[in-house]
């Protein structure tokens, strides 16, 4: 019976002591930041498909590659924009991961920063004209040339960029 009642206090302890699950505050305030950050987001209406490329990325040699390939049409800014009514430039862009374990789990972590509309902005280039950008998480649009032109190989990618994305909330 001793031990009954010292691991119902260990358990108890564990909740005072912050540890245990998230009250109803966290919760909501969780809730609150997940869709305000939605809400804010300054990505435009665009497109995401890849395919997988028959030939290797350098430092991946074993591994086919798979092509991420975005899509934004020209458009005109809405509120959630820098300059509501004006037009923006669209942009195609084309992505590159190994076809690894570790370059799959990426392309789902980048597909769902994509549809949380974290990977996109429309922005001010240095012309002077609004055009559609990456936000703050690199993308390789290079299959080679290293990571001076955002290329490969570059050894510490997908490490790099897993990182980014979990401290943005994409696991």
């Amino acid at each position: 019976m001793g031990s009954s009642q010292s691991s119902d206090k260990l358990h108890c302890n564990r909740y005072l002591d912050g540890q245990g699950p998230p009250s109803l505050v966290q919760q909501a305030n969780e809730d609150v930041k997940r869709t305000y950050r939605e809400v804010n987001s300054s990505q435009p209406v665009g497109q995401m498909t890849w395919v997988v490329l028959h030939r290797d990325l350098p430092g991946f040699p074993d591994d086919n590659t798979l092509q991420i390939n975005y899509i934004f049409p020209d458009g005109v800014q809405t509120e959630k924009h820098p300059h509501p009514g004006q037009p923006y430039e669209g942009l195609r862009l084309c992505a590159y991961l190994p076809d690894s374990r570790e370059g799959r789990r990426i392309l789902k972590l980048l597909d769902k920063a994509y549809n949380e509309q974290l990977l996109f902005t429309v922005t001010t280039n240095t012309d002077g004209k609004d055009v559609v950008t990456t936000a703050s998480i690199p993308l390789k649009t290079q299959p080679d040339g290293g990571s001076s032109v955002d290329g490969y190989p570059d050894s510490d990618y997908l490490k790099i960029v897993r990182q980014i994305l979990k401290d943005k909330g994409i696991e």
